[in-house]
Order: C-alpha cells, then structure tokens, then sequence
C-alpha cells in the first residue's frame, strides 16, 4: 500500500520489545465473555510514519484490519512533526552509524551448502 519511505530509505518500521498484553473479553467479544484476566506474552508494538494523507491511512488500517489475528487491534494515529536529513553529503561523519564498527557491518557468515 505504501513503501514507508524515509528520505533515502523505505522499509522503515520499529517493533519494540516482547511485552506482555492484558486483557478481558466482555460480551459481545468474539471469543465470548471471560471473568478472569488473560495475559499474552510476547506481544510487540510496530510503529511507523505515513505522509499527511488520510486516504492513504484509512487504506492501511483496512489493511491491518484484514491481516491482524486480532478482533480488535490497537491503531494509533497521531500527527508528528519528525526531523529529516538536511541533505548534506555527510558520508565522511564519523559519528554516522555507516562509519562505526558496529555489528552490522560484519559480513554474514556463509551458509553451508551441504547443511
């Protein structure tokens, strides 16, 4: 529906940590009514910035809607004013993550093909 485009990126999304979800489903919930609380480990927020463009939103949350396991998934839209890049050619900072010796620039090691 949309590439979650980010200056020169796309594909861009966080998921937090595995968390815990509690909840109760009351009457009228798919499952049925429940009197004690349910707890579901394992739970993750994903979060990630559209354009200003609300026809484009309504079309990504019918899209979770349709894709989500949930009767009721939790959907937050809400306006944010977000930094970008200046443009600048800034390949040379050695404080940019490309410039560091960080895990992801360690080469993958090679899959065996007789594994």
């Amino acid at each position: 529906i949309t590439p979650l485009g980010m200056g020169s990126y796309d594909s861009n999304a966080f998921q937090s940590a595995d968390g815990v979800e509690r909840y109760r489903p009351l009457e009228g919930a798919a499952a049925g009514a429940e009197t004690l609380l349910r707890q579901r480990p394992g739970t993750v927020e994903v979060s990630f910035e559209l354009p200003d463009d609300q026809a484009l939103a309504a079309r990504v949350v019918e899209a979770i809607y349709q894709a989500h396991s949930y009767e009721e998934p939790v959907i937050r839209i809400q306006p944010l004013l977000a930094s970008r890049s200046k443009g600048l050619d800034d390949r040379a900072n050695p404080n940019r993550w490309w410039n560091t010796t960080g895990d992801w620039k360690k080469a993958a090691p090679p899959v065996r093909e007789d594994a």
